[in-house]
């Protein structure tokens, strides 16, 4: 197995320089990753801090042929939200033709969900490990050269998408939908708002 390692200057760069570094991406090459990268990548995720060690995260991974099904749930689930009109029109023909095209460009998708806790409190908990399950695996990616975009969709909270994809609604929230591969294109750094800017120091 090949691990393209992210590095500047020819020398493996440090954590901070991976949290600096990481970019999001939204062009992947032709090329998957592969199975044991990618489990690596996510088992180095779930050493993110969760509350009485539950470990809310939960993955289902498409990727292949996988896809298919997983992006024709998509295109339905946009045409029941009114995002793509529900008509037997060559437009309409030609633009899901067009998104199912470029959703297909992308080698995984990582949809990742986790239970619902019924206490408001539980359920803040168990949705901040989660998003912090995601934030390491993109920054674990990045350090085997591979890109990801974190991407939250309409469909996610379509009660009817997520039984097309064997999920429950009532019991069921889906968190993000990872975006998996190899960068086609890495941004250039658009820089941060300096933090002074956000902090409020109160002695």
């Amino acid at each position: 197995m090949e691990i393209i390692s992210v590095k500047i200057g020819g020398s493996p760069i440090s954590t901070l320089d991976i949290i600096k570094e990481r970019r999001s991406i939204h062009t992947f090459k032709d090329q998957e990753v592969d199975i044991e990268l990618l489990k690596e990548i996510f088992t180095y995720a779930s050493y993110a801090p969760t509350h009485y060690m539950k470990e809310p995260w939960k993955i289902k991974l498409y990727q292949g042929k996988g896809r298919e099904a997983f992006i024709d749930s998509i295109m339905q689930s946009y045409q029941r939200i009114g995002l793509i009109k529900n008509d037997d029109s060559p437009k309409t023909h030609k633009m899901i033709d067009s998104m199912k095209k470029f959703l297909l460009t992308i080698p995984h998708h990582a949809l990742i969900y986790f239970e619902i806790e019924k206490d408001p409190v539980r359920y803040e908990e168990e949705y901040a490990a989660v998003c912090a399950f995601i934030q390491n695996a993109q920054l674990a990616a990045w350090e085997h050269g591979v890109g990801m975009l974190w991407t939250i969709t309409p469909y996610m909270h379509d009660k009817a998408f997520l039984q097309d994809i064997g999920l429950d609604s009532e019991t069921q929230k889906i968190a993000a939908v990872l975006q998996i591969g190899y960068p086609e294109k890495v941004p250039r750094n658009r820089g941060r708002t300096p933090i002074e800017n956000k902090l409020e120091i109160i002695d």
